[in-house]
């Protein structure tokens, strides 16, 4: 079945996330224990380490990495990593991390270029929807998680843009709905 086949592309910038149901991609904060359970399919994190080439990041996200210790895919994969800050002079730095202060195309193009030749991967909801604005994603690859959050960092929020059209990667009809079908788990019992 395609849903389960890899669809990373080489040299692409690829807008990455794993998504709530309800189209968040970061609780409050930028909080990311919510996704701690959830399971992906056999080969995720092996596909994206070897397709990616280099990460271009946002400046809240980088200071809650700093702040949680965290490394891309586990630590599993190294490269260069940029962020694009207005303020680089109070960023923390890092080993292989690039603070830039220029525009969201500049940053794809420095980016592309140190990815030599593999995907650069949008891992910011704001740098993400900058660049579709500016019609640099070249795909957008999600993975939507069995969770309701409610309230946090939405993947895409534009309020009173025109909607973007998108068309699915992989066999079948490109423009049809995606069918995802979960049932509630039973919350503990509510004591008073």
């Amino acid at each position: 079945m395609y849903d389960t086949e890899p669809r990373t592309a080489d040299g692409k910038v690829l807008w990455h996330f794993t998504m709530s149901l309800d189209g968040f991609v970061a609780g409050p904060g930028h909080a990311m224990d919510w996704m701690a359970g959830l399971s992906n399919r056999p080969g995720l994190i092996d596909e994206y380490v070897r397709t990616t080439g280099a990460v271009l990041g946002g400046r809240d996200g980088w200071d809650l990495a700093v702040a949680s210790g965290g490394r891309t895919y586990g630590g599993a994969w190294e490269g260069p990593v940029f962020v694009l800050t207005h303020h680089p002079e109070d960023a923390t730095p890092a080993d292989g991390v690039t603070f830039l202060d220029c525009g969201p195309a500049e940053a794809v193009r420095i980016g592309l270029e140190a990815a030599g030749g593999k995907n650069l991967e949008v891992l910011s909801p704001s740098i993400g929807r900058q660049l579709l604005d500016l019609g640099l994603i070249d795909e957008i690859d999600l993975h939507l998680a069995p969770v309701l959050l409610g309230d946090g960092i939405r993947l895409y929020d534009n309020p009173g843009a025109t909607p973007i059209r998108l068309h699915r990667v992989g066999e079948g009809d490109p423009v049809s709905e995606v069918n995802v079908r979960y049932r509630p788990q039973p919350r503990a019992a509510v004591r008073t």
